[in-house]
Formats: C-alpha cells, structure tokens, sequence
C-alpha cells in the first residue's frame, strides 16, 4: 500500500514489484502492484524522490505523471538514469516515486483578446521575470 513516511508528508510512497538495471542513460517501466480509485473532482501526481534523484539521477521521465480520477489500471513508473557512468539497480520493495493527490476544479474557459493585469505586475514575463 501507498504509505506516507512521516505523518506530515504530502506524499505516498510507491514501491517497486519488479527488480531490474537501469544502465547509464537507460529507462524501463516499473510497476508497483497497485491499483487506486481516485475520487472525482482529484488528481494524482506521481512525482520523483529527491534522494533518488540527487544520490543516483535517477527520476521519472515524465514528471509529474498524472493519474485522472477515471484510471483504474495499475500505477507504473517509467524511471530513467541520468548517470552517465553508473548501472542503477531498482530491487523489489524500493520507494521509487510517490503520489500525491491534488484536488482538481472543473472550470471554464472563454476566450478573450487581452487579459487583464496581475497582481503581481509580471505581465508577460516569462521564464526569470521574478528575479534571480
């Protein structure tokens, strides 16, 4: 089962069923043996680990995955390695990613030819506009 470590945490730890190698460079798909229904009106993120990540480069290639409330297969994880020398092993019982759950709106949208201001007063600044 998905288990937080700590009772604050925001994530839900998923696990690998399988064992494999991920080579320098390499990507497989892992299963975790799980299933869930989500409810209606939520999403789930399946997001990396930072240990894994800083200690190994290994992440998930598609981050953040997204879990529609509608799914109800099994919760895969296609991990990469982005070490460029070292094999990562992935053993049977390793966290891998986690899940967190977010509450997602039903909106609607109109189109418009300009947008009001934001607060903020960025505008179209993009990538950088808020400083350093």
């Amino acid at each position: 089962m998905p288990a937080r470590a700590h009772a604050e945490d925001a994530g839900y730890d998923l696990r690998s069923v399988d064992e494999t190698s991920l080579a320098p460079g390499g990507r497989a798909l892992i299963r975790t043996g799980i299933s869930v229904a989500i409810p209606e009106g939520y999403a789930g993120f399946v997001l990396p680990r930072s240990g894994l990540a800083i200690r190994h480069g290994v992440a998930p290639v598609n981050t953040p995955g997204l879990i529609d409330s509608g799914y109800r297969g099994e919760i895969m994880v296609p991990l990469i390695n982005h070490d460029r020398e070292e094999t990562f092993s992935v053993e049977t019982g390793m966290r891998i990613a986690q899940l967190v759950l977010v509450r997602a709106e039903e909106i609607s949208f109109s189109e418009v030819e300009t947008l009001e201001a934001g607060t903020d007063g960025r505008g179209e600044g993009g990538f950088g506009s808020s400083g350093s």
